[in-house]
């Protein structure tokens, strides 16, 4: 019983001494307050084109992180997400228009899309009906969280001249 007690010590040791050097040693925690000094608001207008539903889904997830991260450093998002391209076939409904091996990461990025849709911060995903009528899809099938525009770059000029940040990611 000596012996557990000892080895647990010098693992509590061990342990301390870790956590020790670690602070001592200069490690800091990423910030942005740099960039983000007098900004009280982030509006960002998210030109989505990826037809790959895992990195779609990795883009999504990266897209909701920096809405909490905005709001964690007190700035209110204003995001827009706004797909186009490929990534059309991704947010509408007909199985028939996602390749089988898709399908169950596109129910994934459905599932993203809906939990970011009531998410603070997030002001609206927006479907193209230019690619939708391109990518042979029909915007009646496009997710209900989406809405649909009759031009995906009107929309996203229109944003831009609100002062929305564009970033294509």
């Amino acid at each position: 019983m000596a012996t557990n007690f000892n080895r647990l010590q010098r693992v509590l040791g061990t342990l301390a001494l870790g956590l020790i050097v670690a602070c001592s040693t200069g490690v800091r925690a990423a910030d942005d307050s740099a960039a983000l000094a007098g900004i009280k608001e982030g509006k960002i207008a998210f030109d989505i084109h990826e037809g790959n539903p895992k990195l779609l889904l990795a883009r999504l997830n990266v897209i909701d992180e920096t809405r909490q991260s905005l709001i964690q450093q007190g700035v209110k998002p204003s995001f827009i997400l706004a797909f186009r391209g490929p990534a059309t076939r991704l947010v509408q409904t007909d199985q028939d228009k996602i390749k089988p091996e898709d399908r169950e990461l596109a129910a994934k990025v459905a599932a993203k899309i809906k939990e970011m849709s009531k998410a603070p911060g997030v002001d609206g995903f927006e479907q193209c009906a230019v690619a939708a009528r391109t990518q042979d899809t029909k915007t009646e099938l496009v997710l209900p969280e989406v809405r649909v525009v009759g031009n995906g770059f009107i929309s996203l000029m229109a944003y831009q001249s609100k002062g929305y940040a564009y970033i294509a990611p």
